[in-house]
């Protein structure tokens, strides 16, 4: 495998986003006549008004709730970019929601809060939840992220989905299901080291152990948990019982032996000796953005069988385009108000049954191969 990686597309992105200024709008679903203004608005908007009070199920008759999904953000955990506001999140809630439409011809409107606490983007969340047909949290950090989707799960009949948690989770896990057949090591004797305890992480962990991995070692910025450490908080603490054979000790004493590591930390953090020190066959995720834990060429020279990445200039894209699209356009044509743990699994297994035979440069599907949104959307019901 060669890969050539552009270096001015930051900049070519920059100049792409001014000359367009954005990348949505909102266009009609019918022509506005002189007849049908009287219908569409005053006086005929009435009788639909009238017929949708109070109930939801019939707003989405007559209103565009049917297929409107928010994209919802404070801006606290952008990418590989950290916590950079409301203003620097919006250009990533606007991608998010032209995906949403031209994978899966969802409607999706990017909201930026300017609040940032727990309680505040509940409550406002909560307030604005009647314009929607589905929430799409993004890029809120952790641990405030888990008691967010929780709270919104419990409060709100609408599917209410935090993708960097869940869609990461959904898609790494359709990768590792063909990475392990293709090396030819079953899921349940893998031993998995997941880097980057936020909430990617936790959410990948935890899939990934009820998918069937009965040995999985977190490591965060200081070292494996395990129930040795006493400074973990109580999503950390939820891990120590994955840590099977309870390691301890530094990313170097986690990787030794391991078949998988899942990279969802920080550029540069694998090193080519952690790889040589890894199992046969080492299966290597390393999802950091935009730049990886390790160059996918750094990772093969030194031994790796299967590497991905998040970048879209590499084989192997771990991209949560696979995923979340699919996801809302099933609960919304089926009428799923909740996503639970076995929609998850589903949609991974659906994923990964798209490529039929599994190569090293090729373990999931690309975001524009034939039949991905049917695929997940038909796996949520």
């Amino acid at each position: 495998m060669s890969y050539t990686v552009s270096m001015d597309i930051y900049e070519q992105s920059l100049q792409l986003h001014k000359d367009k200024k954005g990348k949505i709008t909102i266009a009609l679903r019918g022509e506005v006549t002189p007849d049908t203004l009287k219908q569409f608005y005053s006086p005929g908007v009435a009788e639909a008004s009238r017929y949708a009070t109070n109930s939801a199920e019939k707003l989405r008759e007559v209103s565009w709730t049917n297929n409107l999904v928010a994209v919802i953000s404070d801006g606290s955990a952008v990418l590989g970019l950290g916590d950079i506001g409301p203003e620097g999140a919006m250009p990533v809630m606007e991608g998010k929601a032209m995906l949403f439409k031209h994978f899966a011809d969802v409607d999706a409107v990017p909201i930026v809060l300017n609040v940032h606490t727990a309680d505040e983007i509940v409550e406002t969340v909560q307030r604005i939840a009647p314009s929607f047909g589905g929430i799409n949290l993004e890029d809120i950090a952790a641990p405030k992220c888990f008691e967010i989707e929780e709270r919104l799960k419990a409060s709100l009949d609408i599917p209410v989905f935090h993708d960097d948690q869940h869609g990461t989770a959904v898609v790494t896990l359709a990768g590792l299901i063909n990475a392990a057949k293709l090396a030819g090591k079953a899921i349940k004797q893998l031993r998995v080291v997941v880097a980057g305890a936020g909430s990617a992480g936790v959410a990948v962990a935890k899939l990934f152990a009820l998918y069937g991995v009965e040995d999985i070692v977190m490591v965060d910025s200081k070292g494996i948990i395990s129930g040795e450490r006493d400074d973990l908080n109580p999503q950390k603490q939820e891990l120590v019982s994955l840590n099977t054979r309870n390691r301890s000790g530094s990313l170097n004493d986690a990787v030794e032996g391991a078949d998988v590591f899942i990279g969802v930390s920080k550029a540069g953090l694998l090193t080519p000796d952690m790889v040589r020190a890894m199992a046969d066959k080492p299966i290597i995720f390393a999802m950091a953005n935009p730049d990886p834990e390790i160059l996918p060429e750094v990772a093969l020279e030194a031994g790796a069988f299967v590497i991905a990445t998040g970048r879209s200039d590499y084989p192997n894209q771990i991209n949560n385009v696979l995923g979340f699209p699919g996801i809302f356009r099933g609960a919304l044509d089926n009428g799923v108000t909740k996503i639970t743990d076995e929609h998850k699994l589903a949609a991974a297994e659906a994923l990964a049954a798209l490529v039929e035979n599994p190569t090293p440069d090729k373990i999931i599907p690309g975001p524009f191969d034939e039949g991905v949104v049917e695929a997940v959307a038909n796996s949520i019901k």
